[in-house]
């Protein structure tokens, strides 16, 4: 059995055991900010095991009881860089959000942006044993699946299966209860550095906290943007990140492909200090503040004033104009944006009977940047915030917390994963694949 079935499996009884107990802390370890929820699990509704679909808001029963953000240290490309200093900012946070929710939490569910995700799209067939589909079956359909070779220092962090056919029936969610003869499946896998993840385990474990579920940033931050008809039809979620922007596309209600970029807010608020000469955190500032991607005539005319109170009356005193910033920001959003469209063909988003792009995370909100998403990825981009959720603060209900709010949504509503299923131990270990741009064209 896969070292990586058994931990999936084990944190997933954790996180059924957390829910019952009706509280879990989630947390997003991003590289600008680390936020921490506290949800309350409201009834059995909150327990509802979901078969396939993507989980939507009404349909959660949780409640959040406490919130919290802080700085992030420690995190580059959404990864743990420096140990000491992640720890404190999460032992900080989870505090903050405990002492709100007036409760102890135990168990944390954490997602990220980094471990340079890659996508592969496996596909399985049995025959069936008896007259009706069990879950014995759909258990074996998965372990027939050819797992790739994926390379040593690879770590699996979703094996969601997409799509179930049975004989000449596709399209199956769910095919257990089912008559047929022959069982067919898609899976979607999704593998991480094992360094990045085995780093984020640690920081949680030295919080004295246990870990209940991991998940990928780029998936939860779909789940959180994409309305229902956009996850059904197909659509792609881009979460422009601190340090990362991660790339989710979703069909059927499911996630099947996800890459991410090593870049992000970050990239841009340094080309900002290093080309105006000022500070990091003025930088953000004025990317927050006066940012955009479409310079006009009145921004040539817009001073912005850079004073960095240091004393120095000519450093004080410097001004720019918002074209010049403008003229900062602009090339390094291209950039992502380019990185992203290459991705997309990768993946045969293009073969997709709909295109529609929906972009989220703290960056997207830059004035323009879905006009500029629209020209260079050349499909209908829209701006997404997170659904509402019961409980949220209003400052945590903007794109910055899409991530969060998705994690959310999946803690208290998870779709099915390989793990859930009993894997005949003689079934497992196929080496074939095929890459997922060729998935797309043969199953879409």
């Amino acid at each position: 059995m896969p070292d990586f079935y058994q931990a999936q499996r084990a944190m997933r009884n954790m996180r059924k055991a957390a829910m019952q107990r009706g509280v879990v802390a989630l947390l997003d370890i991003g590289t600008s900010k680390i936020v921490c929820l506290v949800l309350k699990i409201e009834g059995p509704s909150g327990l509802a095991e979901m078969e396939g679909g993507g989980p939507l808001a009404g349909q959660a029963g949780f409640k959040v009881i406490g919130a919290a953000t802080t700085q992030s240290r420690g995190v580059r490309f959404g990864e743990i860089d420096t140990m000491a200093q992640t720890e404190r900012a999460i032992r900080t946070v989870v505090q903050a959000a405990q002492k709100k929710a007036a409760i102890r939490v135990d168990h944390v569910i954490a997602c990220f942006a980094g471990g340079e995700p890659r996508s592969y799209g496996l596909t399985g067939q049995i025959d069936i044993a008896g007259d009706q589909v069990t879950g014995q079956d759909v258990g074996r359909v998965l372990a027939a699946c050819d797992v790739p070779d994926f390379g040593a220092g690879r770590e699996v962090l979703h094996a969601q299966p997409v799509n179930f056919a049975l004989d000449h029936r596709s399209g199956l969610s769910d095919p257990r209860g089912h008559a047929g003869r022959k069982l067919a499946t898609d899976m979607h896998l999704l593998t991480v550095d094992g360094f990045a993840l085995q780093n984020l385990v640690n920081a949680i474990r030295r919080c004295d906290l246990e870990l209940a579920g991991v998940a990928s940033s780029a998936y939860v931050s779909g789940v959180a943007s994409l309305v229902e008809d956009e996850q059904e039809l197909g659509a792609a979620c881009i979460d422009l990140g601190g340090g990362a922007s991660g790339l989710s596309i979703f069909m059927k209600k499911h996630m099947i492909y996800s890459d991410a970029v090593r870049m992000g807010g970050d990239h841009i608020t340094s080309d900002i200090s290093a080309g105006l000469q000022v500070s990091g955190q003025l930088a953000e500032r004025l990317k927050t503040i006066h940012g955009g991607v479409h310079a006009t005539s009145m921004d040539d005319r817009e001073l912005i004033e850079l004073s960095a109170n240091s004393g120095d009356w000519e450093k004080d005193s410097r001004t720019a104009t918002r074209a010049e910033l403008i003229g900062i920001i602009r090339p390094r959003v291209e950039e992502i944006f380019e990185e992203i469209k290459a991705r997309l063909d990768v993946a045969g988003f293009s073969h997709m009977p709909s295109q529609q792009i929906v972009l989220t995370g703290g960056t997207s909100q830059l004035p323009g940047i879905d006009g500029m998403a629209a020209r260079i990825l050349g499909h209908n981009v829209r701006l997404g915030r997170p659904l509402r959720v019961q409980g949220l603060p209003q400052q945590a209900t903007s794109a910055g917390f899409s991530a969060i709010v998705g994690l959310a949504l999946h803690a208290t509503n998870p779709q099915d994963e390989w793990w859930d299923f009993e894997i005949p131990v003689d079934r497992l270990g196929g080496r074939s694949f095929r890459r997922a741009f060729r998935w797309f064209k043969d199953n879409w």
